[in-house]
């Protein structure tokens, strides 16, 4: 499957949690009510995935470098297969080799793949082009560039960068953290995320985004942090 629920509860009307993109690895620990229940092994996130998503381990030799492939493979799917010419033949489809990165290979820029999502709808629990969330795009573009990064908002707070101190400019490449909330900044002043409120990734002035979040909440940012790759 190109990808794959992973529930709270082992029913399709449960809430979904995260999803599985087509390669990553599930380490299935029980089966309750005809439901797979184990964990992302690239994250950990625990959940509840129909047995029919899963396959036979395979050893992938490429990681699908664009938002979605011909073939309907989502950024960050891992494939292999043979190469013929600039095509992978992965069996059950074609994929150009100008889509794919060699396992290994790292993105220089993660930004840049957080911005061809642009537009994407927004979906709680999401991690592709059909439909994302916050810390999904983060995950996914930061991963894209070689960095494991943990599946919620909360985690990545705890786990990734180092603090920027107040009243230093930010930059391309700084995430910063809201109440249940995380974007990336494009530059000095426009964060980039997937966004509840406009439905979809996309890009706006930060101080538009602080301005709508303070609203709801007294302390509308709760940290700014720098990543090194």
């Amino acid at each position: 499957m190109p990808v794959a629920d992973l529930r709270a509860d082992p029913s399709d009307e449960a809430e979904l949690g995260s999803q599985l993109l087509h390669g990553e690895r599930f380490a299935l620990l029980a089966d309750e009510n005809g439901w797979a229940w184990g964990y992302g092994a690239h994250d950990g996130f625990v959940g509840f995935l129909r047995p029919d998503a899963l396959g036979p381990v395979s050893e992938p030799s490429h990681v699908v470098a664009v938002p979605q492939t011909e073939s309907g493979l989502f950024l960050a799917s891992r494939v292999g297969g043979t190469i013929d010419g600039e095509i992978l033949d992965t069996g059950t489809g074609s994929i150009p080799l100008a889509d794919l990165l060699p396992i290994g290979e790292k993105v220089d820029d993660p930004v840049a793949i957080a911005e061809s999502l642009i537009g994407a709808p927004y979906l709680l629990g999401g991690r592709s082009a059909r439909g994302i969330d916050c810390s999904g795009l983060v995950q996914i573009a930061f991963g894209m560039a070689g960095l494991a990064v943990p599946r919620d908002s909360d985690l990545q707070l705890a786990a990734i960068g180092t603090d920027i101190a107040e009243g230093d400019p930010l930059r391309r490449g700084d995430i910063v953290f809201f109440p249940a909330h995380v974007g990336m900044m494009t530059d000095g002043e426009t964060l980039l995320h997937a966004s509840g409120h406009a439905g979809a990734v996309t890009s706006e002035p930060l101080a538009q985004a602080v301005a709508r979040i303070a609203e709801k909440h007294n302390r509308p940012v709760l940290a700014k942090r720098r990543v090194k790759l």
